[in-house]
């Protein structure tokens, strides 16, 4: 579904990504690991169309996105979150993925038909699945860290995407906000079908939900393999995972 080819970045003479590979199947939970700067954001910023990379393709679907803009990205029906929470403060939680759902829809808000009437099913039918309905009221300001970064994905969600990429997903949240994004992510999967990429540096996470695992260091892709396979991977443990007794966990 998705192919990142030989893709590379840099930013006045420092090379954020490198010749970097990544492959996503249709209904897959991939994850991108590796230390602080290695450059996962950068790679999904060149994704998304946020960056254009200097060299390199990415195919969605077989189709040549390299250098798209944000916006015609996200008609491609990908979406994504962002590792700062990315949310409208002063709107409602109702109102922040209403917007979303408007935007996907080419509709925007009139003085003819009140905003309370539009888009409703779809906005409480994404906030049921990420288990905010009853916060629905509440100003996205109030809420949580845990609840934000929650919101953030339902808005995500609002543009009815294919294909999710989250960020950090877990980024901030508490243990139990953590198993809630879990959950949350496997249902995205099993129930609604999205492929889905991730970055994140929750190991318990990533080996609980990845099936394939792609490796970062320095820019560049070392490995993209299943979970087993990157545990065992002696340069993985030695750039990143830090030493042999990972492959037996």
């Amino acid at each position: 579904m998705l192919r990142v080819e030989s893709v590379t970045k840099s930013f006045s003479g420092f090379m954020a990504v490198k010749n970097a590979n990544l492959d996503v199947q249709q209904g897959e939970i991939v994850a991108v690991i590796g230390p602080n700067g290695a450059g996962k954001t950068t790679l999904f910023n060149l994704i998304t169309g946020i960056l254009k990379p200097d060299n390199g393709r990415v195919f969605f679907k077989d189709e040549d996105i390299t250098g798209l803009p944000p916006y015609e990205v996200c008609k491609k029906r990908i979406s994504r979150s962002f590792q700062i929470v990315n949310v409208f403060p002063r709107l409602t939680v109702f109102e922040n993925v209403q917007v979303s759902v408007l935007s996907q829809k080419k509709k925007t808000w009139n003085l003819f038909t009140p905003s309370n009437r539009l888009v409703v099913e779809e906005t409480v039918e994404i906030l049921n699945n990420v288990g905010l309905i009853d916060k629905k009221d509440r100003t996205s300001a109030l809420l949580s860290h845990g609840d934000r970064k929650l919101l953030e994905i339902a808005i995500a969600l609002g543009g009815n995407p294919e294909f999710l990429i989250l960020d950090e997903p877990t980024a901030g949240m508490s243990p139990e906000e953590t198993s809630r994004c879990i959950d949350l992510i496997k249902q995205l999967s099993d129930k609604l079908g999205l492929t889905i990429l991730f970055c994140e540096h929750d190991m318990e996470l990533v080996f609980a939900i990845a099936q394939r695992i792609m490796v970062m260091v320095r820019g560049t892709t070392i490995i993209q393999d299943t979970c087993n396979e990157v545990r065992c991977c002696k340069e993985v443990q030695d750039a990143y995972l830090g030493g042999s007794e990972v492959c037996s966990v």
